[in-house]
């Protein structure tokens, strides 16, 4: 290592914006190398970058001169956990990590109860097995769904993309769209209302299919898909 890059790592570590400022500078292809593997998860790319400098910036602060490491050696690994930490903990929709637990026990143990009764487990079963309420099994696992893009394909057909099924007005007024965001008022639903929005808008189901994986009727599924649209058209307003 050089001595002017020593000389900055000492000088970054001891609170040099300037110093820093350089380092992170000279390291840009770096962090972008980094960056581009995490492309495609929800953050953009310019997000994903300020995420990888302040993985750089505690690679710094961290350094330690003695070890005879490279700063890029010690650097990527920081680089990826910051990266990491904010796609796991803090993605588009703020989870908890009780909600997180819980969402993962859930999703447990429908794997087991459907290896064990060869078919996909109901709600009512899951929360069985965890002494929880349908609504929270609900809610977690929503909760923890990665959001889908709104360009996607709407049909299997690829004859529409999500955002213009979204806006079409005879399930949304346009107008309510550009007010809020589906996001926020979705987040206002209780856990039952929220899986059949999931489910219906952006996962494609059919409401046959969501009525399985929630262990009721079709019409039920029909009449609370109603009763939440109209939900979402208050919250949205």
């Amino acid at each position: 290592m050089n001595e002017k890059l020593i000389s900055l790592i000492e000088r970054a570590a001891s609170g040099d914006a300037a110093a820093m400022d350089e380092i992170v500078r000279s390291n840009e292809r770096l962090i972008w190398d980094v960056a581009k593997r995490f492309y495609g998860r929800g953050c953009e790319a310019e997000d994903l970058f300020q995420l990888g400098a302040m993985g750089l910036i505690k690679a710094v602060k961290n350094f330690d001169l003695s070890r005879g490491l490279a700063l890029s050696t010690y650097a990527v690994p920081m680089i990826m956990g910051e990266i990491k930490r904010f796609l796991r903990d803090d993605g588009p929709l703020k989870v908890g990590r009780n909600v997180r637990e819980l969402a993962a026990k859930a999703r447990r143990v429908a794997s087991e109860l459907a290896v064990k009764n060869g078919r996909e487990a109901l709600l009512s079963e899951i929360a069985a097995e965890l002494e929880s309420t349908e609504e929270e099994i609900a809610a977690a696992l929503t909760a923890t769904e990665r959001p889908d893009s709104i360009n996607r394909p709407a049909y299997t057909d690829g004859s529409a993309e999500l955002k213009d099924v979204l806006e079409d007005s005879s399930r949304f007024d346009e107008a309510l769209m550009t007010k809020i965001s589906l996001t926020e008022a979705a987040m206002k639903l209780d856990g039952r209302d929220r899986q059949i929005l999931v489910l219906r808008y952006f996962k494609n189901m059919t409401q046959s299919s969501v009525a399985s994986r929630l262990g009721i009727s079709q019409v039920q599924v029909s009449r609370l898909e109603k009763k939440m649209l109209l939900k979402m058209k208050k919250y949205m307003a």
